[in-house]
């Protein structure tokens, strides 16, 4: 039996996370366009720059500001190499943050399938509802327990 595109993206997203240089968690991000893969990001430093893996994080407030987000990565690569990002959809292991939600809106992105809730800001759920995002949370098959 074909895997479903939802699953199948959703691992390419996970495999992507594998990429991750920042040990404080490993986010991958998938942008596709009818059914193909425009682009991939993961959460890390900038190019050229030392990465958190080989001498720690650099954390300020709470977050660890040395490494680029999964999502912005991934809309990056597409605006370095003139790929539109109007109607596509992220796959995104963890939910996306403020500021990348942000970067989602902005990039004309209309749909964003998750794995994982992450810290959920409020005002980004406002802001995704108010630009008509959809969000979709694909549950692996583990996270799906029957209670009777």
């Amino acid at each position: 039996m074909r895997k479903p595109w939802n699953e199948y993206f959703m691992d390419q997203a996970e495999m992507v996370a594998t990429r991750s240089t920042c040990d404080r968690l490993h986010v991958g991000a998938v942008i596709v366009r009818d059914k193909r893969i425009i682009s991939t990001g993961y959460n890390g430093s900038v190019s050229g720059d030392v990465h958190c893996q080989d001498v720690g994080c650099h954390v300020v407030n709470g977050h660890c500001i040395r490494t680029i987000h999964a999502e912005s990565n991934a809309i990056l690569q597409c605006a370095k190499f003139g790929v539109s990002t109007e109607d596509a959809a992220i796959y995104v292991t963890h939910f996306p943050c403020l500021l990348c939600s942000k970067q989602i809106i902005q990039a004309g992105i209309r749909t964003i399938h998750y794995k994982h809730e992450y810290r959920a800001d409020p005002y980004a759920i406002e802001l995704l509802k108010q630009a008509q995002i959809e969000l979709v949370r694909i549950e692996s098959p583990e996270e799906l327990i029957e209670l009777d």
